[in-house]
């Protein structure tokens, strides 16, 4: 008979990084910390180290060359996680300074072990790792006692079923150091500086015993500790909503748009509103948010470009201020594209909220870190396949310029990720403003092909008639459709004028 072993998962208290751990990480495993200085190296052990260390699974940090435990701890103590009676209690603090100093290896381990021993650690931390490895080169000694040292050292931590964590500044998974073949788990946190643009990645390297997320991901510190934004859970391509969702219609809000959608816009889809400047897309979006308050349904909007209030709207903003729709609001810099996906998903959970608008994508282009902007449509698409995945429908504002040589939906070319489509554009009659909209499509669903005249007031939008008098609409200066009135008022050269009967 096969037995597995089964690895218990410790929770790290971080934010997010248990999920991309794969589950929390290994109890026992010995495990490195990497990166360049600055990354949030030491706040991550310590937000770790606070969070998983108890009484009955007691932890002991090491310093080494790097800062003394009390100027350490001083601004550790600007954290939210830092708990001042776990010191002494479930969490000791031992410099190594003077041992490693003499550069004998044999000694700082002896030292080592002896503590640990001493308080019956669980959780053991050296910080830095890698001022032990320079000690251990000091005075012309060389190197070669440090494969020998590390491999100790990993085989006695883990017989006093010690989970072990070393605290090591590295530039590059290209160092030697024998380190990252023994560890059991390699974190390396790297921060990217483009412009004036600062963002921190993390990516797992390897976690044995276990499936942790690949690639990088992104992190953010602030008050709390640093959070880590795993990527949320994407449907695939063709996961698109069933035939079942065309048999409920969501109400948009506007009088006569749900007819020209088909019935209203299927539960579950994502809708893109295109259009120039001040055409009513925001209008649009804030009538949809109403109309889901309206029937009972919660909602959030992303405001990117500006945020709702009384004086642009009332209604949206009422709604915002009675937590009916929750308002994401973003104003933190160097924004990554997780990140912002994590907000909104915070928001439809807190609700149940059923209805989402992004207003808009031109300003969230501007809103993450320039770093992201190359892979924006990738981006978006991975935003409305998280989105769909959480089954909300969605209203995104797209901003165009208002070109009339050609009939555009998107400046991303990401147009072909929605379900539907609705386009708003201006056309001049009589020398007059006015403005158009049409249905360009509802994915799976029959709808109306007329282009709408439509206005604005204060009651919101007003959808009007088609204006069937007019041909070339879309090229934003129509001529009239009676070619017979025409040819009397302008007749072709060389015949008289026609007199009227």
């Amino acid at each position: 008979m096969n037995h597995t072993a089964t690895i218990q998962r410790l929770g790290t208290g971080v934010p997010g990084l248990d999920e991309v751990l794969g589950g929390g990480l290994p109890e026992f495993s010995f495990n490195l910390i990497a990166g360049a200085p600055g990354c949030g190296k030491t706040t991550l052990a310590h937000q770790m180290m606070f969070a998983m260390a108890t009484p009955e699974r007691p932890a002991i940090y090491f310093t080494v060359l790097g800062e003394p435990p009390l100027k350490m701890l001083r601004y550790q103590q600007q954290f939210s996680y830092f708990d001042s009676t776990a010191i002494n209690r479930s969490i000791r603090f031992v410099n190594l300074s003077d041992d490693t100093l003499k550069g004998d290896l044999g000694a700082v381990l002896q030292r080592i072990v002896a503590e640990v021993r001493a308080h019956d650690s669980a959780l053991v931390f050296v910080d830095s790792f890698r001022s032990v490895v320079l000690a251990s080169t000091t005075e012309g000694k060389p190197n070669h006692a440090l494969q020998q040292f590390v491999q100790q050292l990993g085989v006695l931590m883990t017989s006093w079923q010690a989970t072990t964590f070393l605290i090591g500044e590295y530039f590059a998974e290209s160092d030697a150091n024998p380190v990252f073949t023994v560890c059991d788990g390699l974190i390396w946190l790297r921060q990217s500086v483009e412009r004036n643009s600062m963002v921190r990645k993390m990516e797992i390297v390897k976690m044995r015993g276990q499936s942790s997320l690949p690639g990088l991901h992104t992190f953010r510190i602030t008050s709390a500790g640093i959070q880590v934004f795993a990527p949320a859970r994407a449907a695939a391509i063709d996961d698109r909503p069933d035939s079942g969702a065309l048999d409920f219609r969501l109400g948009m809000g506007v009088p006569g748009l749900d007819d020209m959608l088909g019935g209203g816009l299927p539960r579950g889809y994502s809708l893109l509103v295109a259009g120039p400047s001040g055409s009513g897309k925001s209008v649009l979006a804030a009538a949809f948010l109403a109309e889901g308050a309206r029937r009972g349904e919660s909602g959030v909007i992303a405001a990117f470009e500006r945020r709702p209030n009384p004086f642009y709207n009332r209604a949206l903003a009422e709604l915002i201020r009675s937590d009916r729709v929750a308002l994401v609001d973003p104003q933190a810099p160097d924004l990554s594209i997780d990140e912002i996906v994590r907000l909104l998903l915070d928001e439809i959970h807190r609700l149940k909220a059923t209805r989402v608008v992004i207003d808009s994508l031109s300003g969230f282009e501007l809103a993450i870190a320039p770093t992201f902007r190359a892979d924006f449509r990738e981006s978006l698409a991975r935003l409305v396949m998280a989105l769909a995945h959480a089954g909300v429908s969605v209203l995104m504002t797209s901003e165009l310029e208002d070109r009339y040589t050609d009939l555009r939906f998107s400046p991303y070319g990401t147009a072909f990720l929605t379900d539907a489509i609705i386009v708003q554009r201006y056309i001049e009659v009589h020398s007059e403003i006015r403005r158009v909209m049409a249905v360009v499509k509802v994915r799976g669903s029959t709808h109306s092909h007329e282009l709408r005249e439509f206005t604005i007031s204060t009651e919101g939008i007003c959808i009007g008639d088609k204006l069937p008098d007019y041909v070339g609409l879309l090229g934003g200066r129509p001529t009239t459709h009676h070619p017979v009135q025409e040819w009397v008022s302008n007749p072709p050269a060389g015949m008289g004028t026609v007199p009227a009967s």
